[in-house]
């Protein structure tokens, strides 16, 4: 929604189809309709959308995902915390640069694994 107030055209996915379900009502009932939601595992990102100026990932894969990776923009942006899901995990900031990801450690933190089939490759 706060991405949605600044302008950026805004897309969400969740995995558990309840809580997409749930986040879509919320987002009509608080007057955004332009969000896009869908119930999918995050891993593979949304292809039919990209290329992403900027993708925000708020759960924890143990290492960046390939497929969001390669949806990011040429000079796009990614916020991702990224470890195992028991111990401490470091949020990133990748920028992509000629193609290549550059990262910068931003902090410590603890996020929910990332789930789904994908995460498991």
């Amino acid at each position: 929604a706060i991405l949605s107030e600044v302008g950026a055209e805004t897309y969400s996915i969740e995995i558990v189809p309840e809580l997409a379900q749930f986040a879509r009502k919320n987002l009509d009932r608080a007057g955004y309709p332009q969000v896009i939601v869908k119930s999918g595992d995050g891993y593979e990102g949304w292809p039919e959308h990209a290329p992403f100026d900027a993708i925000i990932v708020t759960c924890a894969p143990e290492k960046v995902p390939q497929p969001l990776a390669s949806q990011l923009k040429e000079g796009g942006r990614m916020v991702i915390p990224v470890g195992p899901e028991n111990d401490v995990q470091e949020l990133y900031l990748l920028t992509k640069v000629n193609g290549q990801l550059f990262q910068k450690s931003v902090a410590p933190v603890r996020f929910v694994p990332m789930s789904g089939q994908s995460q498991k490759k």
